[in-house]
């Protein structure tokens, strides 16, 4: 449940540097290196108002997480709070701690033993 949670909340960034139709990186969580073949925004000529175009081109793809996280158990039907009553209620009652059942003899030393009983009747285990 924790990782459910955690999961819905997190946001993940997964970035793509293609060349052509070639691709050159991936990344997640950061930028995807480059191939070195972008054209410069800024060019040194002035005068010149032909544009190549750029070969590269950079995909991204974000997942945005959850911001809030409100439970709100008015929602919930009836049948709903049934079931999770009787689901907490047996959870817990799976970790019920069972007592320690004792022995009346506990307190009482055993008696000697005077004689061997199986070396005088001849009664061995095998």
């Amino acid at each position: 449940m924790a990782l459910l949670v955690l999961f819905s909340t997190f946001s993940f960034t997964f970035e793509s540097h293609y060349c052509g139709d070639v691709l050159i990186d991936t990344a997640i969580f950061k930028q995807a290196k480059t191939c070195g073949m972008e054209m410069n925004q800024g060019s040194s000529l002035s005068g010149c108002d032909m544009a190549k175009e750029d070969c590269c081109n950079d995909k991204k793809i974000v997942i945005d997480g959850q911001d809030e996280l409100k439970v709100s158990l008015e929602k919930l039907t009836f049948e709903q709070q049934v079931f999770v009553v009787g689901f907490f209620y047996s959870y817990f009652n799976l970790f019920e701690v069972e007592e320690s059942k004792s022995t009346p003899f506990e307190n009482y030393a055993s008696p000697l033993i005077v004689r061997d009983i199986h070396i005088l009747d001849e009664a061995f285990l095998i």
